[in-house]
C-alpha cells in the first residue's frame, strides 16, 4: 500500500471509490489546472485501513463531542469554541502542505468530525431547530458546494485535490458530511426510535449494498465515494453512541472516556503506519533513480 501522492497517478489505477486518479487533474470532464497552482494530490490511498480510519475518526467525533460537552461539563458553546480554533489551525497547516501528510489530514478530518457534530448539536439542543429541518438543511448544503465544486472544476473526484481551490471545495464538502451524518443518524436512532443498533445495523446494510453497487454493478466511483462517506459518519457515530452510552438509554454504558481513548490510541496507530508506508514507499522511490541513473 502507498501513500495518495504521486505514487497513485503514476501508476495510472483506477482505485475503488474514488474515480481514476491523474496528476494533472483532468479526469472525469475536469479542466487541467495551470502549472503554477498544481500540487502533489493531497489525499491519501483509499484503501480499506482508510475507511476504518474514518469511520474510527465519526465515532470519536461523537464520543469526543459528548465527553466535551457533556462529562466535561465544558458545554455546548465552550466545546464548539475550542474545536472551531484547533480546526482553523489544523486547516492552515494542512493547506500550507504541498502534498498528502498522513498526520496533517487526519488531525483535520478527526477535528471536522468533532465540529460537524457540535454543529448539528448546536442546532437541535440549543436552538431547537427539528432534525428533520438539520437533515434536510445539511443536505441542501452538501448538494450546493458539490454544484459549486462541479461548476468551477468539473470533477468531483478525490483524485485531483491538487489545488488550493479544489482543496477548499473537498473540506467544505467533508465538514457538510459530517454535519449531515450526525443529524441523519440522530433522526434515525433518536427521533424515528430505531435505537443504536438498529440504526448501525441500517448504516451498515447501506454502506455493504453501496460497495456491492460499486464492485459488482458498476456504480460511478465518485458518486460511490461520497455516498459511503456520507453514511459512514451516521454508522460510526451510532456504533460509538452504542458503546458509550449508558444501558438504559439503549446503549452498552462503557461510557464516553474510554471509548474516546481507545478509537483514538487506534487512530493515531493508523496515522503511524500510513507515514510509515509513505516513508517506505519514498525510500523505495529514491533508490530505484539511484540504480536508473548508475
Amino acid at each position: 500500500m502507498t501513500s495518495g501522492s504521486e505514487g497513485e497517478a503514476a501508476r495510472g489505477l483506477t482505485l475503488p471509490f474514488g474515480g481514476s486518479p491523474v496528476g494533472n487533474g483532468a479526469v472525469d470532464g475536469a479542466q487541467p489546472a495551470s502549472a503554477a497552482e498544481v500540487m502533489l494530490n493531497k489525499v491519501p490511498e483509499i484503501t480499506l485501513l482508510f475507511w476504518l480510519v474514518k469511520m474510527m475518526s465519526t465515532t470519536v467525533g461523537e464520543t469526543g463531542a459528548d465527553l466535551l460537552s457533556g462529562t466535561l461539563g465544558w458545554g455546548l458553546p465552550v466545546t464548539s469554541a475550542a474545536v472551531t480554533a484547533l480546526l482553523i489551525v489544523a486547516l492552515i497547516a494542512q493547506f500550507r502542505a504541498k502534498s498528502y501528510e498522513p498526520a496533517k489530514y487526519w488531525v483535520v478530518v478527526l477535528l471536522i468530525s468533532v465540529a460537524g457534530t457540535l454543529v448539528s448539536d448546536m442546532l437541535v439542543d440549543l436552538a431547537g431547530v427539528p432534525l428533520t429541518v438539520t437533515t434536510a438543511v445539511f443536505a441542501a448544503l452538501l448538494a450546493i458546494v458539490f454544484f459549486a465544486w462541479w461548476s468551477q472544476e468539473r470533477t468531483l473526484s478525490i483524485h485531483t485535490i491538487n489545488t488550493r481551490k479544489r482543496e477548499a471545495f473537498y473540506w467544505a464538502a467533508i465538514l457538510v458530511t459530517f454535519a449531515l451524518g450526525t443529524s441523519g443518524g440522530d433522526l434515525l436512532g433518536e427521533a424515528l426510535g430505531f435505537g443504536y443498533e438498529l440504526s448501525a445495523l441500517v448504516f451498515l446494510s447501506a454502506v455493504l449494498f453501496i460497495a456491492f453497487a460499486h464492485f459488482a454493478l458498476r456504480l460511478n466511483a465518485v458518486f460511490a465515494f461520497w455516498a459511503a462517506y456520507v453514511l459512514t459518519r451516521p454508522l460510526g457515530a451510532s456504533f460509538g453512541d452504542l458503546l458509550s452510552q449508558p444501558i438504559s438509554a439503549g446503549g452498552l454504558g462503557m461510557g464516553t472516556v474510554p471509548v474516546s481513548i481507545a478509537f483514538t490510541v487506534c487512530i493515531v496507530a493508523a496515522i503511524a503506519w500510513f507515514v510509515y508506508e509513505q516513508r517506505r514507499a519514498a525510500t523505495g522511490r529514491h533508490r530505484e533513480m539511484e540504480v536508473s541513473v548508475a
